[in-house]
C-alpha cells in the first residue's frame, strides 16, 4: 500500500504522475493552513509552499514523517518540534537564484530610477511639462553594493552587479569567504558597510540574531543617498523604522519583496511613501523556476521518504534520515 501525500500547491501534471509512482495522493492546492489541520491527519508526506509546521498542527498529523517545501526558506518549519517528533524537512536550494537576482535588479533599477513612482505619474496624467528635473534619479552602475547575508543567492547577485553594473560590491557575513576575495568581493563589518555602500541588499534569513536587524540605528549608519532592498523575510526589517528613515529623507529610496505580515496590510504606512517600492513576495515567481521548484520538492519526496537519501534536507533535521 502507497503512502499517503497531501499535496497543497499546483503542480504540472508530469510532476503529479511522477508522485503518484510512489505515493496515494490528496490534491487540495487551495488548502488554507485551517483546513490543513484536518487534513494532514492521514497523511505521511506533505508539499506545501509555506505551511507553518509547528506543535499544533504536529498533534493533528500523528502519521505524519517529512515535509517538502517549495521555498529555499524554510522559517515555517518549527525545527525543535519537527525534531522532537522525528519530521524530516526539506527545501530546494539553488534552483531559484537567476529569479532572486532578477527581481532584486528590478527593484534596485525602479528605486534608484523611480521607475514605480514615475509609471503612476505618467498614467495619471501628471506629466505636463517636458522638462525632467523633477524626475531625475539616481544611477545604478559603478556604484557600491553592499550585502548583508552571504549565501549562494548574494554570491550571484554580487557576480552579476560586478559584471552587469560594474559595481563594486562588499558583503557582510557571520563567516568570511576568503574565495570571493580572489573577485575584489570585501567583507566589511556591518557598521562600515552601512556607512559607505549606496545601495544595501538584506539577504539573511530570518532567525532569532537577525529579526529586526535593520533598526533606526541601522538606517541612521546610511547614506542619505542610499537605497535599501529587502529581499530576506520581513520580520528581518523593523518596518516602522523603514518608515520613518524614509519620511524624513535619512535614506533616498527603498523597496522590499517581503512583509511581516504577508499579505501586506494595506493600511501599511510604507505603501504611502512615493520613494517606497513593493512587490508581494515574488522572488521565485517565474513559470520556470516555480515548476522548476515544485519538481525539486516531489524529487526531495521520493529521495528522501522512499530511497532513504539524504537530499536537499535542511541541516537542522538531517540526523533524522538513517
Amino acid at each position: 500500500m502507497k503512502p499517503k501525500l497531501l499535496v497543497m500547491r499546483e503542480i504540472e501534471n508530469h510532476t503529479m504522475d511522477q508522485l503518484a509512482e510512489h505515493f496515494e495522493i490528496d490534491y487540495q492546492p487551495s488548502c488554507s493552513q485551517e483546513q490543513l489541520q484536518n487534513l494532514i491527519q492521514d497523511a505521511q508526506a506533505l508539499l506545501t509552499m509555506g505551511a507553518t509546521i509547528d506543535e499544533e498542527l504536529i498533534k493533528n498529523a500523528p502519521n505524519l514523517k517529512i515535509v517538502s517545501n517549495i521555498s529555499v526558506g524554510y522559517d515555517n518549519f518549527d525545527t525543535d518540534a519537527m525534531k522532537k517528533a522525528g519530521i524530516i524537512g526539506t527545501h530546494t536550494p539553488y534552483i531559484l537564484n537567476d529569479s532572486v537576482v532578477d527581481l532584486t535588479f528590478g527593484l534596485m533599477l525602479s528605486a534608484a530610477r523611480r521607475i514605480s513612482e514615475l509609471d503612476s505619474k505618467v498614467k495619471k496624467g501628471l506629466w505636463t511639462v517636458k522638462a525632467d528635473i523633477n524626475y531625475y534619479g539616481l544611477n545604478v552602475h559603478h556604484k557600491q553594493l553592499g550585502i548583508i547575508g552571504m549565501g549562494r543567492i548574494g554570491e550571484d547577485l554580487a557576480k552579476c552587479a560586478k559584471m552587469g553594473f560594474l559595481m563594486d560590491v562588499c558583503y557582510n557575513n557571520r563567516h568570511k569567504k576568503p574565495e570571493l576575495e580572489e573577485e575584489n568581493i570585501i567583507w566589511k563589518p556591518l557598521e562600515q558597510l552601512l556607512q559607505e555602500s549606496d545601495f544595501i541588499v538584506m539577504l539573511t534569513p530570518l532567525t532569532e540574531e537577525t529579526k529586526n536587524m535593520m533598526d533606526a540605528s541601522k538606517f541612521k549608519l546610511m547614506k542619505n543617498t542610499a537605497i535599501f532592498i529587502n529581499m530576506s523575510r520581513g520580520a528581518t526589517v523593523d518596518e516602522k523604522a523603514l518608515y520613518n528613515a524614509l519620511k524624513n529623507k535619512e535614506i533616498y529610496a527603498a523597496a522590499s519583496d517581503v512583509f511581516v505580515q504577508e499579505p501586506v496590510d494595506s493600511g501599511n504606512p510604507l505603501l504611502q511613501l512615493d520613494n517606497f517600492t513593493a512587490t508581494p513576495h515574488i522572488g521565485s515567481a517565474s513559470h520556470e523556476t516555480r515548476n522548476n521548484m515544485s519538481q525539486l520538492a516531489a524529487e526531495n519526496l521520493i529521495a528522501v521518504f522512499i530511497n532513504g537519501k539524504n537530499q536537499n534536507v535542511v541541516p537542522e533535521l538531517q540526523f533524522l534520515v538513517k
